[in-house]
């Protein structure tokens, strides 16, 4: 699941949101995929552990988790104080992968995936290469100079630099950030029902 190489619009065509793939595509084709998609006009009523399926399923799609990793997370949020379901999701936008992909070095996950992976990513001047890792408040996120000067990575803080969270504070002159606060569920825009995913866990 962590590195998906199916087709990837008709997973966001399955789900009926934009995860990852072609934007532009999945404008174009927003009814599910398979040969009768487009004539489904009437959609089946679905039991209350198919919905839940559904919603653990598009968390880690969304953001490339495991099974194994999506299980020892909701194990370690739920036995903290709070909603379980946003500290989960809470717990997933403070991953390091996904931070790199807000911040604007990478236009999806799973290429900022690829920069962590490649050892191109710096916490605290430091070389990470976990995607997993939790970003905490006083880390400073960079990216190695060399690629500071690659056109994709400029393209990209172009492209991002109007969408960059209020819990991550841009540095424009050194492209790095720093986590100033940890993210809220207002924070995060996902479309997700947590709840199910937690009712699905707790049985």
């Amino acid at each position: 699941m962590s590195r998906y190489i199916g087709p990837r619009n008709k997973i966001s065509r399955k789900f009926g949101i934009f995860i990852y793939g072609n934007k532009k595509y999945f404008q174009r084709k927003k009814y599910p995929p398979g040969q009768h998609g487009l004539r489904r006009r009437r959609i089946p009523r679905k039991s209350n552990y198919s919905n839940q399926l559904l919603e653990k399923q598009k968390l880690k799609y969304t953001y490339g988790i495991l099974e194994k990793q999506l299980k020892r997370m909701f194990n370690i949020v739920n036995k903290k104080n709070g909603i379980t379901g946003n500290l989960l999701l809470e717990m997933c936008e403070r991953r390091l992968d996904n931070v790199v992909y807000r911040i604007g070095y990478a236009v999806s996950r799973y290429s900022a995936r690829q920069l962590v992976t490649h050892k191109h990513i710096l916490v605290n001047s430091k070389v990470i290469n976990i995607p997993s890792y939790q970003i905490n408040i006083g880390d400073v996120i960079d990216i190695k100079i060399k690629m500071k000067r690659k056109i994709n990575i400029i393209n990209s803080l172009n492209i991002n630099k109007n969408y960059i969270k209020e819990w991550l504070l841009f540095n424009s002159i050194d492209m790095s950030a720093k986590c100033i606060k940890l993210p809220t569920i207002k924070d995060i825009n996902e479309k997700i029902n947590t709840q199910l995913i937690v009712e699905l866990y707790s049985k």
